[in-house]
């Protein structure tokens, strides 16, 4: 969530930058401001009664010594009324602070300085692409065609099995995934990642901690008897790793890459754009995560995106990359890159990676802290990247590689998958 520091200081700069997701939050803002000060005054006049009721302590203790009883229990009248009054300002306070924190887990991130004003995606702006439109036959086939006809993926058995959006991935399918899977996962690690398969249900203090919870609550599947939630990204558990830890500055950037399952209830409505493998309830998926210092987040952002940027070049996949503007940012991004792969027999752009900075947003709900050069605590900046997702990665490797008799593979891809075509 946004600091009260960076609202109080720069009130109005936070009202101009949310502006940029296409909403007014300046009431919002002002009543954080309005709740903040009559807290600290509140504040000031407890730590006033504080100060009040210690001196009168003394005074009665030496008024008791030099036999001065009446005077000692008038002052102890008072001592009373003071802790009385202080009792009262704390209950006040702990009321003003749960409606503050309320407020504030509300407000989504503040864009940043380079994030246009936009209300969709439609207002988003492509920086970069590459690759060639696939060469494909006459008769070429959607994913979903190719699937049934190569029994890669059984899309009725998984609806058999658990629901819509539940695909079984059989023979060719499967290793395909555990292919690519173990690709990204070696090419994280050469990148300097650090490997780890983190729980793939967390708490909610987790899910408060990366911003899912309150903002996609309905979004996420929760085992309600355990208040346990499945991930809808890796983010959210390795992020969570370092959750009210202090680190050390020589220690960033932190860079951890893992592979999970996800799951998203938001599977979407019904149509070719949500058809087969283009959205699921649950999905593959490696997943980049920095923790980094503030001055340093924003040139590893950029870093990030040149390695999603590698692996896209590596499959030979036509893609582009796209600034979102900011009514198009997810609930805690401050910056997001949007990868989207082309899929020849679709005729349109899937988006495959989103890769962002969050900057002190989850930070500050995380108490992810480090001790900088003067010895104080300063919140990291958090960063996380898809690299890649599966699903459409599928689809369009199925699409784009189609020939009339059958599907070639990309190179990279042939030592992991023990064949070249399907």
């Amino acid at each position: 969530m946004l600091t009260l520091n960076a609202i109080r200081n720069q009130t109005q700069e936070i009202i101009e930058r949310l502006a940029k997701r296409g909403i007014d939050r300046s009431a919002d803002i002002q009543e954080i401001v309005q709740l903040d000060e009559l807290k600290r005054a509140k504040q000031t006049l407890l730590e006033q009664n504080l100060a009040k009721g210690n001196a009168i302590a003394k005074e009665i203790g030496d008024l008791f010594k030099s036999g001065k009883k009446e005077e000692a229990d008038a002052k102890r009248t008072e001592s009373v009324r003071l802790k009385d009054e202080s009792k009262v300002l704390e209950a006040e306070m702990a009321e003003i602070d749960e409606k503050l924190t309320q407020k504030l887990y509300e407000i989504p991130n503040a864009p940043s300085e380079k994030v246009k004003f936009g209300k969709s995606a439609d207002d988003n702006e492509v920086v970069f692409e590459w690759g060639d439109e696939p060469v494909l036959p006459a008769d070429a086939k959607p994913h979903w065609e190719l699937t049934s006809q190569y029994q890669l993926v059984d899309f009725e058995l998984g609806n058999k099995i658990t629901g819509a959006g539940f695909p079984v991935y059989t023979g060719k399918g499967a290793r395909l995934q555990r292919a690519l899977i173990n690709f990204f996962l070696d090419e994280a690690l050469k990148a300097g990642y650090y490997e780890v398969q983190p729980p793939i249900l967390v708490n909610e203090a987790s899910g408060f901690g990366t911003g899912q919870l309150p903002d996609k609550e309905g979004q996420m599947y929760h085992a309600t008897i355990d208040n346990l939630y499945c991930i809808p990204t890796a983010e959210v558990p390795i992020t969570n790793m370092y959750r009210d830890v202090i680190l050390k500055e020589e220690e960033l950037p932190i860079k951890n890459v893992g592979y999970t399952p996800c799951f998203r209830r938001e599977a979407g409505s019904y149509g070719a754009h949500v058809r087969g493998l283009n959205r699921l309830h649950q999905f593959d998926k490696v997943e980049i995560v920095q923790i980094a210092h503030p001055d340093k987040s924003y040139e590893i952002l950029e870093e990030m995106v040149e390695h999603v940027k590698g692996l896209m070049m590596k499959l030979g996949l036509k893609f582009r990359i796209l600034r979102l503007c900011g009514g198009d940012m997810g609930f805690a991004s401050a910056h997001t890159y949007d990868f989207e792969a082309w899929s020849g027999a679709q005729q349109k752009w899937l988006e495959v990676s989103s890769t962002s900075n969050f900057e002190t947003f989850q930070a500050n709900r995380l108490k992810c802290r480090f001790k900088n050069k003067d010895g104080k605590n300063e919140l990291v900046h958090t960063l996380n990247g898809s690299a890649l997702a599966l699903p459409r990665i599928v689809a369009s490797i199925l699409e784009n590689y189609q020939t009339e008799d059958g599907i070639n593979l990309p190179e990279c891809l042939h030592p992991y998958l023990g064949f070249n075509k399907i």
